[in-house]
């Protein structure tokens, strides 16, 4: 973890949370990523909506009187994505609760929540710590999203990666309010069904924070490097998500996390094994459970379908 001190009335306005990591990291972590208020450049292609055709995949896994749906979430769409329909809305209108990931506080708790895990406000500055051609690399992908270096600068790496993971998306037109927790967390609460998270916001920037400083400068590097990949990636994990297709959606993850392994092993393998702990208890309360997590956790080996599986836990596809 990098070690800053505390200052009171730092400013965080300049930073407002949001969605999520890019390509791979946007179908694993909700509610833990970063939007500038800057603007971002103009892009034809915002405007153009997704296909409308999904069948985005469902499980269930159940007992005598207890039953847990599992949900692939998207955290952020553009219009015209009609996933909300046929079995995904029927087991959602059966269910009882609403389980995600994270249930997001309000935008000033969330506001000190990046003041103290995000904000390096004495230093040493990102710049100062990067040299020859990340240095120059990471100044022009500042330039080319009309980030400013100097606000950059005083937030650590994993911060500043998670918005240059993010920007290139925002300009392409993919909004959170659009993503699928957003539309879940708006039926349950209409139809006055409990919303809880498995874990806090706090605890997923932990994830970051809790990062060695040269990960987190890695992730930064390797987050730079891939930025002209991120509509290509990004959309053709869409792709997958919406075809219903978890095998195929896992083999472009893997691939995309194999240059962070201790990224992936935070943000991926380790909830995997928590929540699939947190199933195995819940099933031991009756009820009806939807729960919507991002669509990697439930994708390919050590996912939370694969080590249900090893927990001897019958899932099966619902569609």
């Amino acid at each position: 973890m990098i070690k800053k001190q505390q200052k009171t009335g730092w400013p965080h306005a300049f930073v407002k949370f949001g969605t999520c990591l890019g390509a791979a990291i946007a179908l694993t972590l909700s509610g833990c990523g970063s939007a500038q208020d800057h603007k971002t450049p103009e892009n034809k292609s915002a405007s153009k909506t997704a296909p409308h055709a999904t069948s985005p995949a469902l499980w269930v896994v159940k007992d005598a009187d207890t039953t847990i749906y599992l949900f692939g979430t998207v955290h952020l769409l553009k219009p015209g994505m009609n996933w909300f329909e046929g079995d995904v809305k029927n087991a959602f209108d059966r269910s009882d609760e609403l389980v995600l990931e994270v249930v997001e506080p309000d935008e000033s708790e969330m506001g000190t929540i990046v003041t103290r895990l995000a904000l390096n406000p004495n230093g040493p500055t990102i710049t100062s710590r990067l040299s020859g051609k990340d240095k120059e690399a990471y100044l022009k992908a500042l330039a080319d999203y009309n980030l400013p270096p100097a606000s950059m600068d005083y937030l650590d790496p994993w911060m500043v990666a998670v918005t240059l993971s993010i920007t290139p998306l925002a300009k392409l037109g993919y909004d959170q309010n659009l993503g699928v927790e957003k539309q879940l967390s708006e039926a349950a609460t209409k139809a006055k069904k409990p919303i809880s998270g498995l874990e806090t916001v706090e605890q997923q920037l932990g994830y970051f924070d809790s990062l060695p400083e040269d990960a987190q400068l890695h992730y930064l590097n390797v987050t730079v490097a891939e930025l002209p990949q991120v509509e290509k990636e990004f959309n053709q994990l869409l792709a997958h998500w919406a075809a219903g297709k978890p095998d195929e959606l896992a083999k472009q993850m893997n691939a995309s996390l194999e240059a962070t392994p201790e990224l992936a092993k935070a943000l991926l393998y380790n909830r995997n094994a928590n929540w699939t702990g947190w199933i195995e208890k819940r099933l031991a309360k009756p009820g009806t459970v939807f729960l919507a997590v991002g669509a990697g956790h439930l994708a390919g080996k050590d996912s939370v379908i694969d080590m249900l599986g090893q927990h001897k836990l019958k899932v099966t596809r619902v569609q």
